[in-house]
């Protein structure tokens, strides 16, 4: 397998690249029909082969096939239980599982029309897909995208920023750019720069107003050090590391605590209603240690969430206070994204002008074609009347 053509499929994920198959055509055309009428002969076989396919279990999807079956080939490459891979989401063990697999959890969360159709679904649950039974799953974690989207901040992103050699270079080519155009000033010799000024490099035109500062960069960039044109591929993921709102986690965080502190106080005050509420009091005080097990681990998560997206403000030399990490996050992938577009614009004027100077150098030699015509002329008059 190691080597192969399926390997590097699995590796490069073509599988999500291949098409979208009808599945119920696909079925119709392909799916082994059993025989509906006994034939002579074919008795002594009753509860043989014929029986074990007729006893087959068939599955019950209600999620759509198409997308059922592209969950299906995501779940191959996760290779455990389902119930393993809740218990490494909640337990944010990334031994277990990768920013990748992380991401393509993200992909296939179940949405409220799923959770619908599963919450109404009466019959046996061991005959669902795949995809349904890995949904029922997922749906036992309360909101499980969100925790998700931290695990997947937890394990990669804030340490990819801090990593990339590229950004870190282009920052210094940066800092380097601005103390040029400032020296024999104050602020001439600056050793850093506040990260929104990432974005002013765009609204600084030159004199003939032909250019910005951030297409010369880029110029220099690819003149000087073309090997960091491409530094976002250093941060595939800090896109998705921009959608997580602290704010928001912060306030989720805030209502599990009141919510838990009501349930409480529930509690105590059932105590005294005697053995009419025994059992409710049994039920609310197992759900409120499960609740409460589950808190703390959402907690101690929130808290190392906070203090990488602190490390990464004060990486770029700034207060988390005043520049909080949703700040910081949002300003580097603008920043990204018009350094990308400068420098795509950057390339289509150079390949402008390439095509204009050849025009011209065209133009210049028919030029001076017939002027070099003309001057032979009297030239080859004067040999041939001497040969005369």
């Amino acid at each position: 397998m190691s080597g192969s053509l399926w390997a590097d499929a699995q590796k490069y994920d073509e599988a999500n690249r291949a098409p979208e198959f009808d599945m119920s055509e696909l079925e119709c055309l392909f799916s082994t029909a059993l025989p509906t009428s006994d034939h002579s002969g074919s008795g002594d076989r009753v509860g043989g082969r014929r029986a074990s396919l007729g006893s087959k279990v068939e599955r019950v999807h209600l999620v759509d096939l198409r997308r059922a079956h592209t969950c299906e080939i995501m779940l191959t490459k996760v290779k455990m239980p389902l119930p393993d891979v809740v218990s490494a989401v909640l337990a944010l063990d990334d031994s277990i599982l990768d920013v990748d697999q992380v991401e393509n959890l993200i992909k296939f969360c179940p949405t409220k029309e799923d959770m619908e159709l599963l919450k109404g679904y009466s019959g046996n649950k061991e005959n669902l897909g795949r995809c349904e039974q890995f949904f029922l799953e997922m749906m036992k974690v309360p909101r499980v995208e969100s925790k998700l989207r931290v695990f997947s901040f937890k394990i990669q992103f804030a340490s990819q920023v801090r990593e990339s050699v590229k950004l870190r270079r282009i920052m210094q080519t940066i800092l380097s750019l601005g103390n040029a155009l400032n020296q024999g000033t104050a602020r001439g010799s600056a050793i850093g720069f506040r990260l929104d000024s990432l974005l002013k490099l765009v609204d600084t035109r030159a004199r003939n107003n032909k250019m910005t500062l951030m297409h010369y960069l880029c110029k220099v960039l690819a003149d000087k050090l073309p090997e960091l044109l491409d530094f976002d591929k250093d941060l595939p993921h800090l896109e998705a590391g921009s959608k997580i709102q602290l704010k928001t986690l912060a306030e989720e965080m805030q209502s599990i605590s009141k919510g838990l502190g009501k349930v409480e106080q529930e509690l105590i005050a059932s105590e005294n209603d005697g053995p009419v509420s025994e059992g409710f009091r049994k039920i609310l005080k197992g759900f409120l240690n499960t609740a409460e097990a589950d808190a703390r681990s959402l907690t101690s998560l929130y808290s190392e969430v906070g203090r990488n997206a602190d490390a990464l403000a004060l990486y770029f030399g700034e207060d988390p206070a005043r520049c909080p990490y949703e700040q910081v996050v949002t300003t580097l992938v603008n920043f990204m994204t018009i350094f990308k577009r400068v420098h795509q614009e950057n390339c289509k004027q150079a390949e402008f002008e390439r095509k204009k100077a050849e025009k011209e150098a065209e133009r210049e030699k028919m030029k001076v074609s017939p002027l070099k015509k003309e001057s032979e002329q009297p030239l080859m008059s004067a040999i041939r009347s001497k040969i005369g």
